[in-house]
């Protein structure tokens, strides 16, 4: 909706009217969108929120995670395309200049407090799940806490891992986060329905052993590494039960652990 619309309708305390400043169309499912920041709104890397649209005079919201982190001043989302959804049928078309509501209360479990103190940190994502990991890796903060930074991501296609290749490329050229980075993050992608070098979903990757072996690292163990999980409700609860037959447990604000889920979805 464009702002010169806006005194028809009233917003709802929970949220704010927020300006669309860039959209990109990766694939004919998968966009990104950053829209501005209220100067009042404080969230941790990681988390999500509510993000949404009036329709018919009402609000229609959906949790998102913050694609961007906690210290850049503009908000950006990475969002699938559900040509029925409620909500992302209609997101898909915003253009910069319109308004997209916000939620005021960011929270969320993909946050680094949430995790015991380790050596090596995992963010297994799949399709629009390595959005809380967008943020997380581009947090200074991250490489402070971790030896080895390991972002794994698997897609159906090839195409749609082009956000997640140049999220890191812009990341390791960046001249203020690059060089935290260097030598610590590590980008792990695979693909389900195409040729590629690296196939099968990240359960099968971690389960026969090929993940260790591609990257040179043990087999994950509850003294060293941390893991944190975002994807497709199977994917979530496959990688759970396969983290926890490791050994390690799950962790959440009130009680840090060694593992920790969203659960968090858009539709």
């Amino acid at each position: 909706m464009p702002f010169d619309q806006l005194d028809q309708i009233e917003l709802p305390k929970s949220v704010t009217g927020e300006t669309v400043l860039d959209v990109k169309h990766w694939t004919d499912s998968l966009f990104s969108f950053q829209i501005t920041r209220p100067a009042s709104f404080r969230f941790r890397s990681g988390e999500f929120v509510m993000i949404g649209l009036m329709v018919d005079g009402k609000p229609l919201l959906r949790a998102y995670s913050v694609a961007s982190p906690a210290w850049d001043d503009k908000l950006e989302f990475f969002s699938i395309k559900v040509q029925d959804g409620p909500l992302t049928s209609r997101l898909q078309n915003i253009k910069p200049g319109d308004m997209v509501l916000l939620g005021k209360k960011p929270t969320g479990t993909l946050v680094l407090d949430a995790l015991l103190p380790g050596k090596r940190l995992y963010m297994f994502s799949t399709g629009t799940g390595i959005a809380p990991f967008a943020s997380v890796i581009r947090d200074p903060e991250t490489y402070e806490r971790y030896d080895e930074v390991i972002l794994t991501h698997t897609c159906r296609t090839v195409a749609e891992l082009e956000y997640g290749n140049q999220l890191v490329k812009d990341l390791v050229e960046d001249p203020l986060v690059g060089e935290m980075v260097e030598g610590k993050l590590r980008h792990y992608t695979s693909v389900t329905r195409e040729d590629f070098p690296r196939m099968g979903r990240i359960t099968n990757l971690i389960e026969s052993g090929k993940l260790f072996e591609d990257l040179g690292v043990p087999k994950l163990n509850p003294e060293e590494d941390r893991v944190m999980i975002c994807g497709s409700m199977d994917m979530l609860k496959d990688t759970k039960e396969l983290t926890e037959s490791f050994g390690l447990t799950e962790g959440s604000n009130a009680a840090p652990g060694q593992f920790v889920v969203e659960r968090a979805f858009v539709g």
